[in-house]
């Protein structure tokens, strides 16, 4: 027997169309029109924009059906994997802000197109945490696992700024841990990779090519230091913009300092 999945409130069934019909990089309105056929909800405006379009077409079956199941059809073809094949960051965005709508009713489509239970979303928060592209984006970089550690609040609210902050607070508070001292910031850096007195390695420091990459690794550090944390520290937020794609590059840089401390000798 047939689930009789929730209805969808019509600004959440408006917002899904917007991002699944968008004018410019949505589905076109011959895809529209078949998957609707596919999925067997009536087009009954087939001449109005495509969003307009599709968002009549659900909410007349909806008022008929009492019932989101064949829209909920209808997503799951539109956001088949197949489909973008060489477009994967726009099938990633697309499915992930259709999640953020679903999640209100305890659904989401999997990277996989299928469609599974989820816990209910109560507040715009929680949705927007759930389908965290952001996240996804990350761990499609293979961002270290010390990034989710330290971040994983300030990357599911998306929060760009604080994110890049305490990610680059880690850096700090993992060389503590490795070497117990109790400086901070360039003093920290300086004693922990002291080419006289090492209490970090990242390799066995017999040649020059071993302590230029060691000397590289502690200049790095200090770089992200003097760039991010220092004037995160000092400067309102609203006077230091971070956006997503300069997030995820600082990100980056914070990862391969991790990757670099996971093969560390001597410490």
């Amino acid at each position: 027997m047939t689930v009789k999945r929730s209805p969808l409130s019509p600004e959440q069934l408006e917002s899904i169309c917007r991002t699944i019909a968008d004018t410019s990089d949505g589905l076109t309105g011959t895809e529209i029109g078949k998957i609707l056929l596919d999925s067997g909800i009536p087009d009954v405006d087939p001449t109005n924009t495509k969003w307009k379009r599709l968002y009549n077409a659900f909410v007349s079956w909806q008022n008929q059906y009492a019932c989101s199941n064949n829209i909920l059809n209808f997503l799951k073809s539109a956001l088949s994997p197949i489909k973008y094949i060489g477009r994967e960051d726009v099938f990633e965005a697309r499915r992930h802000e259709v999640n953020k709508r679903l999640s209100f009713i305890g659904s989401e489509i999997s990277n996989k197109g299928t469609l599974r239970e989820v816990n209910k979303s109560q507040t715009i928060s929680e949705a927007e945490q759930r389908a965290s592209h952001f996240k996804y984006k990350l761990k499609v970089r293979d961002a270290h696992s010390e990034i989710f550690k330290y971040c994983e609040t300030e990357i599911m609210d998306e929060n760009y700024f604080h994110t890049v902050f305490e990610s680059v607070k880690s850096i700090a508070d993992r060389l503590r841990i490795l070497t117990n001292l109790y400086a901070d910031g360039n003093a920290l850096a300086e004693v922990a990779f002291s080419l006289k007195n090492p209490l970090i390695k990242v390799n066995s420091l017999r040649d020059e090519n071993d302590r230029s990459e060691h000397v590289g690794l502690m200049n790095m550090i200090k770089g992200l230091f003097g760039l991010i944390r220092n004037p995160t520290a000092h400067i309102p937020k609203i006077r230091f913009t971070i956006h997503e794609d300069e997030a995820l590059d600082i990100l980056t840089a914070v990862s391969l300092v991790h990757k670099k401390l996971d093969k560390a000798v001597g410490v």
